[in-house]
């Protein structure tokens, strides 16, 4: 693979490079977290106007099910391949980060259902306000916590893994998101 971490900036990468798509998958977080803060200040202004509904209901939609399919893709796919890669000390320090990233994968999932209440709300067309400081707080860890990933995790992963563990780790990825027909295909956006 000669991709390298961190800036991989190509969002179509497809399953037969999953540590490429779970980068791809980084970029398009961090587009979603732009909209849910221009869409903080955009309440404030305009309401919940049609162009604010829109984007509540496409932010729920991304972190409702492609931000949920990229965390399993990490904790059920890649984190154990690389903790079945690793042994000795090196594991150990492989754990505490696989702990620590999984435990803000739950971090980021609670405050995304309080962010959710309110953009529910909004795609519905109801006076609703979101609280500029915990969207910050919500885009906040996620900068934070891609910024591991991109920095430590990917990059380990890509070193650590051969051919034959991502390709399942890509199946994976593929199955979750019921894409069928050519396994080479590009995912829908994650």
């Amino acid at each position: 693979m000669s991709t390298e971490f961190p800036g991989f900036s190509t969002p179509a990468a497809g399953f037969e490079v999953p540590l490429e798509m779970l980068a791809a998958c980084h970029l398009r977080i961090e587009r979603q977290c732009t909209t849910l803060q221009r869409l903080a200040q955009h309440l404030l202004t305009n309401g919940s106007d049609a162009q604010a509904q829109s984007a509540a209901s496409g932010l729920k939609r991304y972190f409702d099910i492609s931000a949920l399919d990229h965390h399993a893709d990490e904790e059920v796919d890649l984190f154990p391949a690389l903790i079945e890669s690793m042994a000795g000390s090196d594991a150990v320090c492989l754990r505490q980060m696989i702990a620590t990233l999984s435990a803000e994968h739950r971090e980021l999932e609670n405050r995304w259902q309080r962010l959710r209440v309110v953009l529910q709300q909004v795609a519905h067309g109801m006076p609703a306000a979101l609280d500029v400081d915990e969207v910050n707080d919500f885009v906040g860890l996620y900068e934070r916590h891609i910024a591991r990933e991109q920095a430590e995790l990917l990059p380990l992963a890509q070193r650590l893994l051969g051919d034959d563990e991502l390709e399942r780790v890509g199946l994976a990825m593929r199955a979750r998101r019921k894409v069928l027909g050519d396994p080479l295909a590009k995912p829908s956006p994650a």
